[in-house]
């Protein structure tokens, strides 16, 4: 099913570690090229290409901060200069940034919170929209751009989290208006929107805090970075997928139902 994304060039922000880095290495079992990415260089690089070469794949390692328009052209052109194109394109950067209640909310935090997750987004896509045309053109198929979202973004986040879930409400959203402009041009935009997920993002709860909303999971557990991966995967195939756009996937273990 998933043997069209053999060579494929994928771009993923944020993916030296959890979902990102999950992802990646799914993607590279099937044979696919794939750019990671962070703000900052990772301890190793070389292991992190490692595993996707190990995994039957192959990519680079692109350091840029996505929060700044410049680095999200930067990368994007890095990543095209060095594979010559881009396929699929994986928005996964992002991240709570820091809590606040509304009251103690000012222009530095909410810049923050939406340069992470909203900004991001917006210009990755942006200049990456050329690349993905001539992709669709070339291959007669669909590109794609998947995005990472979030269960926040329909039941509002926790206390202190609102500008996060509204930033993830956002991106939810654009993908619907992007869905309108860009059908024409065979490319599609899907949302994977991740529930409660055993990351780095959790970090800041306590063990009791953990367990008392693993046990308002259905499932009764957190999920794992290895269960998020293969949605993006089916995403990014056009065989799988193909005529599939403007949807959002949850992946939350029945915590919530839309």
């Amino acid at each position: 099913m998933f043997s069209d994304l053999k060579g494929k060039r994928i771009l993923i922000t944020g993916s030296t570690e959890g979902i990102g880095m999950a992802t990646a290495i799914e993607l590279a079992r099937y044979g696919a090229v794939v750019g990671l990415n962070s703000h900052v260089d990772p301890a190793d690089p070389a292991l992190l290409l490692g595993k996707l070469r190990e995994a039957g794949g192959d990519g680079a390692f692109f350091r840029a901060d996505i929060t700044k328009t410049a680095e999200c052209q930067r990368l994007v052109s890095a990543f095209v200069e060095r594979f010559d194109g881009i396929d699929v394109l994986i928005n996964n950067a992002g991240g709570l940034a820091g809590r606040s209640n509304l009251e103690n909310i000012d222009d530095a935090f909410y810049d923050r919170v939406m340069d992470l997750n909203g900004r991001s987004v917006l210009m990755m896509t942006k200049f990456a929209i050329p690349h993905l045309r001539a992709s669709a053109k070339a291959s007669g198929t669909t590109s794609a751009v998947i995005s990472t979202g979030s269960i926040a973004a329909r039941e509002g986040g926790g206390i202190g989290a609102g500008v996060y879930a509204a930033s993830k409400a956002w991106l939810h959203d654009i993908h619907r208006n992007w869905v309108k402009e860009f059908t024409k041009d065979s490319i599609r935009f899907n949302i994977v929107a991740p529930g409660t997920v055993d990351t780095a993002f959790h970090a800041d709860k306590s063990d009791e805090l953990k367990t008392r909303i693993a046990n308002s999971i259905p499932m009764g557990r957190f999920g794992t970075v290895q269960e998020l991966a293969p949605a993006y995967v089916f995403f990014a195939s056009h065989a799988a997928s193909g005529y599939i756009t403007g949807q959002i996937l949850d992946v939350n273990g029945g915590q919530i139902c839309p």
